[in-house]
């Protein structure tokens, strides 16, 4: 059960950040000028991104949220529902009508589309890490735990790899039709996620609580009360994660109006990004052995450090040159990515 559990929280992250890395990649090539068109090419990129960043506004209230629904009904039930939100909302943002279909409309529900994935999002990571935390041996925590990480990262490669599939597209027919297609594979994902899901059982240190009869009411008020020091630390750890919008959004864009092709960052980052994969397993390993704190905060010194030569680079317009500063920061940053779940 606990390789069914990593199983089932390796393809769930997988298909959640598929459908949220789908977004990202949209907004820093296609939904300005789909969505914004009125407000001119650079205010359409930031209106874009800003409605791309609401979903991290909208994330906490989703672990919250679903965090509850999964102390009092079960984990399990918490995950369906999370990434059955995020695949309704992720193929219905394939469907929206444009700017010029329905004026503001547009824009307007594409923004509550996004907070719905923050929704989501925000509870599939915590739930999936807690599903497969919960039923892991003891003396390899983090090898089954990290491959809710992996499917971050797995669904981070793949939404990567379908923009490139449709890159080809003339510009014109990429930002009536071609854009969409990515968006509206996220329905099928979501039910083979769905059925993966329910063939793993509630953990025992749930089920256990629950025949005890010991099932808080509130459970975030349990967790405020007995571990505020914790969660303050751990909300502020969570900053590492800017690393992962930093390579697949910000420097996606940056690049690009440097002078670099989509398809040619999209290309270097799914291939930076498949290093990751291979890496984040011995990081993880290496955890088991000498404990998460030194790698955590080694991977996040050596990020900040490295911050330094990644962000020059992406002026250069030279893709061997972004490639390796790229490849430099994911190696350090998966680190923290590895064994921040457990």
């Amino acid at each position: 059960m606990a390789t069914r559990a990593a199983a089932s929280a390796l393809f769930g992250s997988a298909v959640e950040y598929f459908d949220f890395t789908l977004f990202a990649t949209a907004s820093a090539l296609y939904l300005g000028p789909v969505f914004f068109a009125p407000l001119g090419a650079l205010q359409a990129t930031l209106a874009a991104f800003i409605t791309f960043g609401s979903a991290f506004v909208a994330r906490p209230l989703g672990a919250v949220v679903f965090g509850h629904i999964g102390d009092r009904r079960g984990r399990r039930t918490a995950l369906i529902w999370s990434v059955t939100l995020m695949g309704l909302a992720t193929t219905t943002i394939g469907l929206l009508p444009d700017y010029g279909s329905i004026g503001i409309g547009a824009p307007v529900l594409l923004l509550v589309l996004r907070l719905l994935q923050g929704l989501s999002a925000g509870g599939e990571q915590p739930g999936s890490n807690a599903l497969s935390l919960e039923h892991a041996p003891g003396e390899a925590r983090n090898r089954f735990t990290a491959w809710s990480m992996q499917g971050t990262s797995l669904g981070t490669l793949l939404g990567k790899l379908a923009f490139l599939a449709v890159a080809w597209l003339p510009q014109q027919a990429l930002l009536t039709w071609g854009w969409r297609l990515p968006f509206l594979a996220a329905g099928p994902l979501m039910l083979v996620a769905v059925a993966i899901r329910r063939t793993v059982s509630e953990p025992p240190a749930f089920t256990a609580v629950v025949a005890a009869g010991e099932v808080a009411r509130v459970p975030l008020a349990v967790v405020l009360r007995r571990h505020r020091r914790l969660v303050a630390l751990v909300a502020v750890a969570t900053l590492f994660g800017v690393g992962g919008s930093v390579l697949n959004v910000y420097g996606l864009s940056y690049a690009t109006s440097r002078g670099l092709r989509a398809t040619d960052y999209l290309a270097m980052i799914s291939v930076v990004t498949a290093l990751g994969l291979v890496l984040q397993p011995v990081w993880a390993r290496l955890s088991d052995r000498i404990g998460r704190r030194p790698v955590f905060i080694a991977s996040c010194l050596a990020a900040a450090v490295l911050y330094f030569a990644y962000l020059p680079s992406l002026g250069t317009g030279n893709v061997a040159v972004v490639g390796l500063a790229s490849a430099a920061m994911l190696a350090a940053w998966s680190a923290a990515n590895a064994v921040s779940a457990a």
